[in-house]
């Protein structure tokens, strides 16, 4: 799964791609500079490794990774052609959520698409464009669908009433991730139209240096319009956060403290990125490597075991498991398992954020 990195042209896209990647793409003050996507792997910052590690003494430590795409901007006018809004539309269309950037600092020397900054307008002009994008491809899908149910087609008469009912909502300014389906057959049906406001928002305010706990007013409008959302909102400065990942470990504390963070905000903005896309982690521990995993919430142990290797789920016997909070409390394996808290669960056990597993499977 993927999340995109969205928003108009200039608004510190690329800037932010890099600080959580490192993968070094080119960030200029010019608009469009971005013509293709940009795609690497983030590592997710998990302050449990350390916990784990504190008793295992591994020999490396490997986090979790979330796979992001630097895409275009979206300029006004996208849905109809302009800029480079064809080649947008169809590279979001792949991802499965999106980092809605939002510019909300003042600064005369970086050029803003509309000549002035204004987070609500800047907001609306890219949900607005999607809307108008989507409800473009529901209409001529329409059109299909009820030909499709006239005909008996399967299936034909449920994707006409949920194409309905997302051109209505779109005919009303609404985006269609509102709409929820209780019914799998019309939950699978809604997942298949692909449509761009259908994929969940995270919005990240890129704020001034001088305001990088996002409490001025130019952020604080992203809140009140997220919270209006149900959405969330991480505040952070893509040019002070790509500064101190440019940094070793030790210079890097160093800027953190002259600005008065305890650590850097990408921590929060991953970490709510992978919250956003459904997954959890758990972690396999010991003297060799401690690792965090990634998996769906809900996904069960032998499919947590398929995330480490394919052979593991398909040969799963049991898992042995406990939480990262019991391994604080107890110190060792052996203490827990002498505690009585070492669980032994089987294929139907269902996966819990901070459990550390050892899986036991036939080859």
């Amino acid at each position: 799964m993927e999340a995109g990195i969205v928003g108009l042209p200039n608004v510190g896209k690329s800037m932010l791609f890099n600080a959580l990647t490192a993968a070094g793409v080119p960030s200029e003050n010019y608009l469009y500079s971005t013509v293709e996507p940009n795609v690497a792997a983030a590592a997710i910052p998990d302050p449990r490794l350390v916990t784990i590690n504190q008793f295992f003494d591994a020999k490396k430590i490997i986090p979790a990774v979330l796979q992001l795409v630097d895409l275009p901007g979206l300029p006004r006018g996208a849905s109809q052609g302009e800029g480079l809004g064809n080649k947008f539309l169809a590279h979001i269309r792949n991802v499965d959520a999106i980092l809605h950037v939002v510019r909300c600092f003042e600064d005369d020397e970086v050029m803003h698409v509309e000549d002035s900054v204004d987070p609500l307008r800047d907001i609306n002009i890219l949900d607005t464009e999607l809307m108008l994008a989507d409800l473009q491809s529901v209409e001529s899908r329409l059109d299909r669908a009820e030909k499709d149910a006239r005909a008996g087609g399967p299936d034909a008469k449920l994707r006409v009433e949920i194409l309905k009912q997302c051109e209505a909502l779109l005919g009303d300014g609404q985006p269609v991730r509102q709409l929820g389906f209780d019914d799998p057959k019309a939950a699978k049906v809604f997942r298949e139209l692909q449509l761009l406001t259908s994929k969940r928002v995270l919005y990240v305010a890129n704020v001034d240096e001088a305001d990088l706990a996002g409490a001025g007013p130019l952020a604080e409008q992203v809140r009140k319009h997220a919270a209006a959302e149900n959405a969330e909102v991480v505040a952070i400065s893509a040019r002070l956060e790509a500064e101190i990942a440019e940094l070793d470990e030790a210079d890097r504390g160093e800027m953190l403290a002259s600005v008065g963070l305890e650590q850097p905000a990408l921590v929060a903005l991953a970490q709510a990125a992978y919250k956003l896309l459904g997954y959890q982690s758990f972690f396999t521990a010991g003297p060799k490597e401690v690792r965090a995993w990634t998996i769906p919430i809900g996904a069960t142990a032998p499919q947590a075991a398929g995330a480490i290797h394919s052979d593991f789920e398909r040969g799963f016997i049991r898992v042995e498991v406990y939480s990262v909070d019991e391994l604080a409390e107890y110190k060792t394996e052996k203490a827990i398992r002498d505690a009585g808290k070492m669980r032994i669960e089987g294929k139907h056990y269902v996966m819990q954020d901070s459990d550390v597993c050892h899986f036991l499977f036939n080859v």
